[in-house]
């Protein structure tokens, strides 16, 4: 097997002010996807594609990608506003990427017989998330059996704003049941507790809730169910506005559950997960990045060049 590690960086980082994809963090200004490629290649991942837009290809190619070639097979895929079906219309005014799943779709043709990983390019998940999923590869068999890491939600907020989450809910057997895209969810006034907003009204959300932080491991099987999905909602959008519409891979990977296409295994990290969802959360995460540095988890120097 090509174990692949397939990274979604084409986002436009509204929040966060610019291109946060490749944004150092690092003493030597890596970004946090560095550190993701680097814990890849220590599980025994073989090829990283990038999911990128193609206007920032010159620019992940010079801070990143020269790097990290030598070490690992890379391969770049273009999310691109026109790569829908024929028989769609693009509404004028629509500026904003179709979501994840069509980004995943990027890739379609490059992803071929080989297991992936799917992650964010801007999200910090530690390596003990890889070596569980190239487990789960090697160990568990079916052609519609997936995984994804799940991570506590009191473990993935940010200080400086709301975030969105895929809550997920899983039976006895530890597999996925049911996920749901749940908006602006913060810390409540005394930090002992999680809120989320349903209907205008803040509820409570049980501390210890697994949620998902886009890190799946999937089999090229699902590509073709996802491209079913996207097909059919498009042309729809959300509440028939495809100005709003988003393809969200926790909203369809749910979708193929409930249909019982997929099967989906809950793994739970031991690592802590942190990332940059606004511009405040960035010397935060500069000071984790060097502490593990620091204690010897990751070399000063990730990729020496060769």
């Amino acid at each position: 097997m090509k174990e692949t590690l397939v990274i979604l960086a084409a986002g436009m980082g509204s929040r966060y002010g610019g291109l946060k994809q490749i944004d150092g963090v690092g003493n030597h200004n890596e970004p946090i996807i560095e550190f993701t490629i680097f814990d890849a290649i220590r599980a025994g991942f073989k090829k990283v594609v990038l999911i990128i837009k193609r206007e920032h290809q010159d620019a992940f190619e010079n801070s990143l990608v020269k790097k990290v070639r030598p070490y690992i097979e890379v391969e770049y895929a273009f999310q691109e506003m026109t790569d829908i079906p024929d028989d769609v219309m693009i509404p004028l005014e629509r500026v904003k990427p179709w979501g994840t799943t069509h980004a995943l779709l990027a890739c379609r043709n490059i992803l071929k017989e080989d297991p992936f990983i799917v992650c964010n390019a801007d999200d910090f998940y530690g390596k003990d998330a890889f070596e569980k999923v190239m487990k789960f590869f090697h160990e568990e068999g079916g052609i519609n059996n997936y995984c994804m890491v799940g991570y506590k939600v009191e473990n993935t907020l940010s200080d400086n704003g709301t975030v969105t989450r895929g809550v997920c809910r899983k039976d006895e057997n530890g597999y996925l049941s049911a996920i749901k895209e749940v908006m602006n969810i913060k810390w409540n006034e005394t930090h002992d507790g999680v809120l989320y907003e349903e209907n205008g009204e803040y509820k409570e959300l049980e501390m210890g809730t697994p949620v998902s932080m886009n890190f799946w491991g999937f089999k090229p099987s699902i590509i073709p169910m996802l491209h079913d999905i996207f097909r059919y909602e498009l042309p729809v959008g959300i509440d028939k506005n495809p100005l709003k519409y988003e393809a969200l891979l926790p909203t369809h990977v749910g979708l193929l559950v409930d249909r019982g296409q997929a099967k989906v295994k809950v793994l739970t990290s031991e690592d802590s997960w942190f990332g940059v969802t606004y511009k405040e959360d960035k010397p935060t995460v500069v000071a984790k990045i060097q502490s593990l540095k620091d204690n010897g988890t990751y070399p000063d120097i990730l990729f020496e060049e060769k």
